[in-house]
């Protein structure tokens, strides 16, 4: 049986830490009150690396300060059988009681004007059959799960008809968790504060069913501060409320310890940000990226490939250099 809720302690966490233009969202089943904490996965790309080159200078300070701490899974067309894969993970996470953060990546024409993470579902039919067999697959279990970065930021290589089913198919995505995962929040990417001003974001989110979702994501992937983005997710949460409604937000911290120097793709001098954790100025700050692993073929990681762990990336980024 799973241990008991402890919403007196969630809620005075988010009650000191969640501006007061959040607190009006919507109630869901609380996944984190049914928990012991964020779930850290031992088979993380840095943990694998780690255990496979135990003599290594740098895997002692990667062990401690990236592998050990909670981060998200991310799931896409690499990921099989999709109901097998995330049903694994939130399984495992659900034996230890403690809590999954699951990145669902696979929208068609993903990435599309960015290019380095391209790829995704083969057309709206097949998105709409993998998603909810993601949903499916998590069933009664908490999670978190973070729906499609960059989908709702990246259209200005979109044409509207590209438009109108990237935005059906993530109304249908969040409906999905809605029905078959009552114990996950999920929420729709929602960029940074360096891409699309707060109130475009708002109405993109809205169009896309965020009312249907629990909230929003911002900074998947993406360097700019905490500060920044909180400033940023307030001005959208209360945007929204032109469309008669709030909803909080999370954070990616993973990799803004040092800011945003302009750059998107493998920028040098980058450094890991506050670990998981509840408030902090939006509903949670979560690892979403994992630190260490390519943007693509660019910048510090030249010659790598999106998502494969670079360590001297990864021991760079623990110190800031």
């Amino acid at each position: 049986m799973r241990r008991l809720l402890r919403p007196r302690m969630i809620a005075a966490a988010l009650a000191l830490a969640v501006p007061a233009v959040l607190l009006a969202a919507p109630a869901y089943a609380d996944p984190v009150g049914q928990t012991s904490g964020f779930y850290v996965n031992p088979n993380s790309s840095p943990a694998a690396w780690v255990a496979a080159n135990p003599g290594d200078g740098r895997a002692a300070a990667i062990r401690a300060q990236i592998a050990q701490k909670p981060m998200a899974s991310w799931f896409g067309n690499w990921s099989g059988d999709i109901a097998g894969a995330v049903s694994r993970y939130v399984g495992a996470a659900d034996a230890a009681d403690k809590l999954p953060l699951l990145v669902a990546y696979n929208i068609p024409g993903r990435d599309a004007c960015g290019g380095h993470s391209g790829g995704g579902a083969g057309s709206v039919g097949a998105y709409d059959s993998w998603i909810a067999s993601f949903a499916a697959a998590i069933g009664n279990r908490p999670a978190v799960v973070v729906l499609e970065p960059d989908s709702l930021g990246d259209f200005s290589c979109m044409s509207q008809a590209q438009i109108n089913e990237r935005l059906g198919m993530l109304s249908r995505a969040a409906g999905q968790f809605r029905a078959k995962a009552p114990n996950t929040w999920a929420y729709l990417d929602a960029g940074n504060p360096g891409w699309i001003d707060a109130s475009t974001m708002a109405q993109r989110l809205n169009m896309a069913g965020v009312a249907g979702a629990h909230g929003f994501a911002l900074n998947v992937s993406n360097y700019f501060t905490t500060g920044d983005n909180v400033n940023y997710g307030n001005r959208v949460a209360s945007a929204l409320r032109g469309y008669g409604y709030t909803k909080p937000f999370v954070i990616d911290t993973s990799r803004n310890g040092n800011g945003s120097n302009g750059q998107w793709c493998n920028p040098g001098g980058r450094r890991i940000g506050t670990p998981s954790q509840l408030g902090g100025g939006a509903e949670m700050l979560l690892w979403l990226k994992t630190p260490g692993e390519s943007d693509g073929n660019c910048g510090v990681g030249a010659g790598s490939s999106a998502g494969q762990f670079l360590p001297e990336v990864a021991y760079k980024m623990i110190f800031g250099y």
